[in-house]
């Protein structure tokens, strides 16, 4: 694992390459946040973004989603990884924000992760992303690309956060999800990445490595 400082250089790289990264999901209150943050998991963005679009047009809310009803729902969402379940979810979610919330998604992490379906992930996301709260959420991307790095030895999406939030300042713990998903994303990827266009290449000593 790599000391604090390295730690830090890497990441003021990322904030002058990119010092106002954003949520590549298409949504427009926290409600449509949440529920593609919940389509999202083992799916990609563009893949929600493009089920989604349709979708938020008619339901938007959670009243409206009820309305909507799962098998309406399922239709939308069919293109997506484990629609069927996903569905169930959103459905029984979307309830238990009509009668705990008022309707409203709660800006805490223990509300959030008593709705049906939604994980540490997920309420990080909606935290750092609608009520810009210092959260950071691990997915895929960033558990792989903290091991490249060095940044984490952990094995566990926990760990892996628990060891960042110990190190990086509050200002760039709401950007690390952003910037260590669109790096892995578009640059480290999993099976090719582009080590001719990445701008932390001196930093890495992954085995793989192109240049």
């Amino acid at each position: 694992m790599r000391n604090k400082k390295e730690i830090l250089e890497i990441m003021n790289i990322f904030n002058c390459e990119n010092p106002n990264p954003i949520c590549e999901l298409n949504f427009h209150n926290a409600y449509t946040l949440l529920v593609a943050v919940m389509l999202s998991a083992q799916s990609t963005d563009k893949g929600v973004n493009k089920a989604t679009k349709d979708l938020f047009k008619i339901a938007d809310t959670p009243k409206k989603m009820l309305s909507l009803g799962e098998e309406e729902l399922k239709k939308y969402i069919k293109s997506i990884g484990l629609f069927n379940n996903k569905a169930k979810n959103i459905i029984q979610m979307s309830k238990e924000l009509l009668e705990n919330h008022n309707g409203e998604v709660p800006s805490s992490r223990e509300e959030l992760e008593k709705l049906a379906g939604v994980g540490r992930k997920t309420a990080n996301v909606v935290l750092n992303v609608w009520f810009s709260m210092p959260t950071l959420a691990v997915d895929t991307h960033v558990m792989r690309i903290s091991h490249r790095l060095g940044f984490s030895n952990s094995k566990t999406p926990l760990g892996i956060e628990k060891d960042l939030l110990k190190i990086l300042p509050e200002e760039y713990i709401i950007k690390a999800n952003h910037w260590l998903v669109l790096f892995g994303r578009y640059i480290c990827k999993a099976q090719s990445p582009c080590c001719n266009k990445c701008f932390i290449s001196k930093y890495c000593n992954s085995k793989d490595k192109k240049i």
